[in-house]
C-alpha cells in the first residue's frame, strides 16, 4: 500500500509557528508523502509563507503543495511560491511531479483549481467578458490537471493522485450553503480526474463539508479540510497496481495532531 497524508486549509499565520510541526514529524511513522491542498496561509503574505515553509522544512518524507485562494490574496503567489520551493516543497499549478516510494513512481498532478459549479447548475462561457474568463479560467486550470495526469501516466506512474484546492465534486461540499456551490468548486475537475484517470483526488476549500465523495467515474474524492478532517492530517491508503494488489477505495487512517 502506498501511504498519502494530506491535509488542506491550515491557514497558518505569525501566531502559528510550531502548531503543526510535531505532528508532521511523526509522518515517517505512517505515511510516505504529504499533500498540502491549499489555504496554506490566512492572507498570502511572504512572511505568512515563511511560517509554512518552517513548519515543513527538512520533513523526512516529500511534501507537494498547491496554493489557495487565500495564498493568492496578497497578489503575491509567485513569492509565496518561490518561499515554499526554497524550503523542497513540490508547488504545483497545472504540472505534475512524481514521488519515489521504495521504488515505486507515485505521481500527483496538481491545479488550485476555481469555481463555476456543477451539472444542472453551473456557470457557461456566455455574457459579459468577466463571465467569460470567470469559466475559462476554470477550464484552463482543469485542462492542466488532465494534460499532467496524462503525462504522469505516460511516466509509468500506475498510481496517481490529483490534488486541487478547490473542489471537483458536490458530495464533498454537503453541509455547506448550497448558493455557494459554485464558489467552492467545478464539475470540470472532474471530468479532467475521469478524462485522464486517477487513483484519488484530494481538495479542501470547504470548511463546513464532507470528507467523502465520489466522481462520476468512480475516483475517491476527500475533502481533506483541516477544520473537516479536524486533526494535522489524514492518510490515505492506495493499492500499488505495480505489486499486484487490486484497486480498491482510498482507505483512511487517522493522523495524529
Amino acid at each position: 500500500m502506498i501511504r498519502v497524508a494530506a491535509v488542506g486549509d491550515i491557514h497558518m499565520g505569525l501566531d502559528s509557528q510550531g502548531l503543526l510541526r510535531p505532528a508532521f514529524e511523526t509522518l515517517p511513522d505512517c505515511a510516505d508523502l504529504l499533500l498540502l491542498a491549499g489555504d496554506l496561509t490566512r492572507h498570502g503574505t511572504p512572511e505568512e509563507a515563511r511560517v509554512v515553509a518552517r513548519e515543513v522544512s527538512d520533513l523526512p518524507v516529500p511534501v507537494v503543495a498547491v496554493l489557495g485562494n487565500h495564498d493568492h490574496h496578497d497578489e503575491r503567489p509567485d513569492e509565496v511560491t518561490a518561499i515554499l520551493r526554497d524550503a523542497g516543497v513540490r508547488v504545483l499549478e497545472g504540472q505534475g511531479t512524481v514521488v519515489e516510494v521504495e521504488g515505486r513512481r507515485v505521481g500527483i498532478a496538481g491545479t488550485k483549481g476555481f469555481g463555476g459549479g456543477f451539472v444542472g447548475r453551473c456557470g457557461s462561457e456566455f455574457g459579459e467578458p468577466l463571465m467569460k474568463e470567470l469559466i475559462r479560467y476554470t477550464r484552463r486550470c482543469a485542462e492542466g490537471l488532465r494534460a499532467s495526469l496524462h503525462e504522469l501516466a505516460g511516466q509509468g506512474c500506475d498510481t496517481r493522485v490529483a490534488l486541487t484546492h478547490f473542489a471537483p465534486v458536490p458530495d464533498t461540499l454537503a453541509g455547506e450553503p448550497l448558493e455557494i456551490y459554485p464558489f467552492l468548486g467545478s464539475y470540470l475537475l472532474a471530468e479532467a480526474v475521469d478524462e485522464a484517470g486517477a487513483d484519488l483526488a484530494v481538495h479542501g476549500h470547504a470548511h463546513a463539508g464532507t470528507e467523502h465523495g465520489m466522481t462520476s467515474g468512480g475516483v475517491p474524492v476527500r475533502n481533506v479540510a483541516q477544520p473537516v478532517i479536524r486533526k494535522a492530517f489524514n492518510v490515505y491508503h492506495l493499492p500499488d497496481r505495480t505489486h499486484g494488489e487490486p484497486a480498491t477505495a482510498a482507505s483512511s487512517a487517522d493522523g495524529r495532531a
